[in-house]
């Protein structure tokens, strides 16, 4: 199977700046049209991430951002996954370009968030886990990454310095990127200092919510050679899965487990399984990474994912982390981008942002945050009610 080139990506910066999301979308595609040499005119298909907070125009994305950057005829789709949105909608991308349906997709997204945490969408559904576990549990995403934390340092006797060395290490790579909303390196000293929100993460261990804006060009390989393209980043896979009966780790927003009574467990529980499928699609396997983007809502989340990802056996990535062998100048270094630490969530965004740092790494147009010699890098999260997420980018 042949892939698709990402022929340009592009960004607004991260921050709080109270402007309507449609317009860090517009910036984001203008600057990913820039990059990838073309203009509006010339993209067949239109990809909308949406965002659910930002009235009508959020839910129809796609044709949200057409008219804003101007009705030319374009093909549209809009989707919605949480925090998976902008997998899905590359997804979207790849599969029209794949089939042959056309040459170039523009993929968008953006978000415009609420000061501090989610809030459940108004109305009322006595059905839905995500608005019940806020009004009957008072679980509020804190809570739910704290109870991760707390997991974690039951399983592994992981330690709250280990989670503030996560928060140090993204940072540090942060402060080199211009597109981050947090630029200032930390110690260990000032996180373990920082307010506690949900023990025991502090204030500096959750990422905050943000508003910013990502996008990628998408081009088949006949179209990338027509303008001149010799070395690309291409996309190798990209995984939405599901997980497998019975899910017996707890994820957000559910309540419990399912049960392995009748049922063994599966082979690997879901943020695993969602990383191997992408390894499988893409013929890689985590020895092969030369980098990895991987969804640090919280500090100690890093920890779980890098092992999800397979970087190390279960436990030991606080080992893989005081011996710096995720940080920059380390083995495979995690969140090369400052990751959502230094971010902070846009959802619809934050998938595409990933794939933005993969092209910049693999192109080695990172700057001071460069990984040498950058092959092969894997963006990894996963959305609410079972949206898994991932793209590995090859050159």
């Amino acid at each position: 199977m042949s892939h698709p080139i990402i022929l340009g990506v592009g960004m607004h910066p991260w921050g709080k700046w109270g402007r309507p999301f449609v317009e860090y979308g517009v910036a984001a595609a203008r600057a990913a049209l820039r990059d990838a040499g073309i203009d509006w005119t010339d993209v067949q298909f239109l990809v909308g991430a949406d965002t659910i907070r930002n009235g009508y125009p959020g839910f129809v994305a796609g044709a949200t951002f057409a008219q804003a950057l101007g009705w030319t005829g374009a093909r549209i789709a809009s989707c919605y996954a949480a925090c998976a949105s902008g997998a899905q909608a590359l997804d979207i991308a790849r599969a029209r370009i794949l089939a042959g349906l056309c040459d170039v997709a523009l993929v968008v997204g953006a978000d415009a968030a609420p000061k501090g945490f989610f809030k459940p969408v108004g109305g009322d559904r006595p059905d839905d886990p995500d608005w019940l576990r806020f009004r009957l549990l008072g679980a509020t995403n804190p809570a739910y990454f704290a109870l991760y934390a707390r997991r974690r340092m039951a399983l592994y006797g992981t330690t709250p310095e280990d989670f503030a060395a996560v928060k140090v290490k993204n940072a540090r790579a942060g402060a080199l990127n211009p597109n981050a909303r947090y630029r200032k390196e930390v110690t260990a000293e000032e996180v373990l200092a920082s307010p506690m929100v949900a023990d025991p993460l502090r204030l500096m261990d959750i990422c905050a919510t943000s508003d910013g804006g990502a996008a990628v060009v998408l081009a088949s390989e006949s179209y990338a050679r027509r303008l001149g393209v010799t070395r690309p980043v291409r996309v190798a896979a990209v995984s939405t899965v599901t997980p497998t009966f019975p899910n017996t780790v707890l994820e957000l927003p559910a309540f419990a487990t399912d049960s392995t009574a009748a049922v063994p467990p599966p082979e690997r529980p879901f943020r695993a399984a969602v990383a191997h499928a992408a390894y499988e699609e893409a013929g890689l396997g985590p020895g092969d990474l030369s980098f990895a983007e991987v969804y640090d809502l919280s500090t100690a989340l890093e920890l779980d994912w890098v092992e999800d990802i397979g970087l190390c056996a279960p436990g030991e990535a606080d080992r893989l982390l005081r011996e710096g062998r995720t940080a920059l100048g380390g083995r495979v270094p995690v969140n090369p981008s400052g990751g959502l630490a230094s971010f902070g969530e846009a959802i619809p965004a934050q998938a595409i942002a990933q794939v933005c740092e993969l092209t910049w790494q693999l192109r080695g147009a990172a700057g001071p945050r460069q990984v040498p010699g950058a092959r092969v890098g894997l963006a990894v999260n996963q959305g609410l009610f079972g949206h898994g997420s991932a793209v590995i980018a090859v050159r």
